[in-house]
């Protein structure tokens, strides 16, 4: 599988407290690959590092582009989405112009798709065309996840990082959404980077799991083989991987 994203030796931290020592990782085309672990572990951070947001050392490059010296406008622009813990929704906004915030990072020649694709994420989220002139402050939790990963998918990136996307939401709720993401893959010829505590719900979805702790990676294997593996789960994915219904401890 051809290497998207290529990450080695990656650190990264908030002043002088460092959060990732030294991160090894890669996400394939068109893949899926799970970040897991227990509050701590450093999921948020690794994006973030990804993303230009926090400042990193050590290697990342997005098809070539090197992540650790390039702005965070700048990676948004060359094809990577992010979709932070929290969604980020403007609800003084409409459902719409929410959506089309995405196109300030849209790479330059493709704005011309830009109405071609808002049909296609209505036809993905139809919900969020029922509801686009509402302020986006109407929404529900679930709602509001849709609308973050639709706005982000007008940006027409080529690796998507989501970050907790079931946090708040009901089981249900986060079952709907992870299934929504195995779609969006296919639909959109997208890699995913997806951080979450629901380990079970997540390796469902991925292709490959990247176990982390502490800041460091402590297990990197196909899905399956981390959900089937009961002794990795107790030791640093606590409960969530076992739960009859998914939900994060």
């Amino acid at each position: 599988m051809i290497a998207l994203l290529e990450v080695a030796g990656l650190t990264a931290g908030y002043g002088a407290v460092r959060a990732l020592h030294g991160i090894d990782l890669t996400v394939g085309e068109n893949e899926i690959v799970a970040v897991l672990g227990a509050n701590g572990a450093g999921k948020t951070t690794l994006l973030r590092a990804l993303s230009g947001t926090v400042k990193a050392a050590g290697r990342a490059s997005l098809g070539g582009l090197d992540l650790t010296r390039t702005g965070a406008h700048r990676i948004a622009r060359a094809g990577l989405g992010h979709v932070p813990q929290g969604r980020g929704t403007f609800t003084g906004l409409t459902v719409e112009e929410n959506v089309r915030l995405g196109l300030l990072s849209r790479p330059a020649g493709s704005r011309g798709q830009a109405d071609g694709d808002l049909a296609r994420i209505y036809e993905t989220f139809p919900v969020l065309q029922e509801m686009r002139r509402r302020p986006a402050g109407a929404l529900s939790g679930g709602q509001q996840q849709m609308l973050a990963l639709a706005r982000a998918l007008l940006a027409r990136p080529r690796l998507l990082l989501i970050d907790e996307p079931s946090l708040g939401l009901a089981p249900l709720t986060s079952a709907d959404m992870f299934a929504v993401l195995s779609r969006l893959r296919e639909e959109w010829s997208l890699s995913v980077l997806l951080a979450e505590q629901n380990a079970r719900a997540s390796l469902k979805v991925a292709d490959r799991g990247v176990v982390l702790a502490r800041g460091r990676v402590v297990a990197t294997a196909p899905a399956a083989e981390l959900a089937a593996d009961a002794s990795l789960r107790a030791a640093y994915l606590g409960t969530a991987a076992d739960s009859p219904e998914g939900v994060t401890a």
